[in-house]
């Protein structure tokens, strides 16, 4: 046997869970820009790297951070001149899928939940829980659009007229990016942009997943000899020595931590919750 010096590696990447700007007041895993951005350069700059491997289980989430995210991708494939192969896991729906779209090959298990282009919003209308807790809300703005949507004020017709409007515009941009990463090797489906989901076994058929397989089995069977590897984000201190971080003023009384603030604390924990409903998990 070689050298391990000389052997050839494949860098495995997990991207899991909801994608979203930014953490929030509830501590959960999330994909997004400056999340990954480390963690990817250290894939495709790994000495030896004959290709990097995407491990995606994730309900979706933000359309720019899933863009944003592919991009990357795309760029440091182009810049080192890596192929990637994504595995879908127990979901790559919807911005989970989005990524998937960023490798060249995609493979999922049997048993995957693949597909959901399309685009959903969703949220909660909070007016009568903060009416019942004697908070009075004060909101001031300059510019008529300023309050659309929000949580605290009831929802306005015309605020649903504009949202769907921007949703379409979303995706269209989603099927645009589909269609150019995986071409003619799309089924013509009706149902292929509508949102649906399909099992990894279905999606083989409709063009979505190019095999299915694991990420031990397809990768050794690919690169024979070559060495998989897990490449993790670097965690926090705190949690490298084992130590939780609370999320400031949730439940703590503590900075500014008002019941409003406990209620949209409650709200995000319910909204990540329903992501993954959606889809049976």
């Amino acid at each position: 046997m070689g050298d391990k010096g000389d052997q050839a590696v494949v860098p495995m990447v997990r991207l899991s869970g909801v994608i979203a700007p930014q953490q929030g007041p509830v501590p959960r895993a999330m994909i997004n820009a400056a999340s990954t951005d480390k963690v990817l350069e250290r894939a495709f700059e790994t000495e030896k790297a004959v290709a990097v491997a995407l491990l995606i289980n994730s309900p979706g989430g933000s359309p720019t951070q899933s863009a944003l995210v592919a991009d990357r991708i795309r760029g440091l494939a182009d810049e080192h001149e890596l192929p990637v192969l994504a595995f879908c896991e127990d979901v790559a729906a919807s911005g989970g899928y989005w990524l998937a779209c960023a490798a060249d090959e995609i493979y999922a298990h049997a048993t995957s939940i693949v597909g959901s282009i399309g685009v959903i919003s969703q949220g909660f209308g909070l007016e009568g829980l903060i009416q019942r807790w004697g908070i009075e809300r004060r909101l001031h703005t300059a510019g008529a659009s300023k309050s659309r949507l929000d949580p605290f004020l009831p929802e306005k017709e015309e605020d649903i007229v504009w949202l769907r409007g921007l949703q379409d515009e979303l995706h269209g941009l989603f099927r645009d990016w589909v269609t150019e990463r995986r071409g003619d090797k799309l089924a013509e489906d009706t149902e292929l942009f509508t949102g649906e989901v399909w099992t990894g076994t279905r999606a083989v058929g409709l063009g979505l997943v190019d095999g299915l397989g694991t990420p031990r089995g397809v990768l050794t069977e690919r690169f024979p000899g070559a060495r998989l590897t897990p490449v993790e984000g670097r965690k926090p201190l705190l949690a490298r020595l084992g130590l939780g971080q609370p999320a400031a003023g949730l439940f703590t009384g503590s900075g500014g931590g008002a019941a409003a603030d406990v209620a949209l604390g409650l709200a995000q924990a319910a909204d990540i919750r329903a992501s993954w409903a959606r889809y049976g998990l």
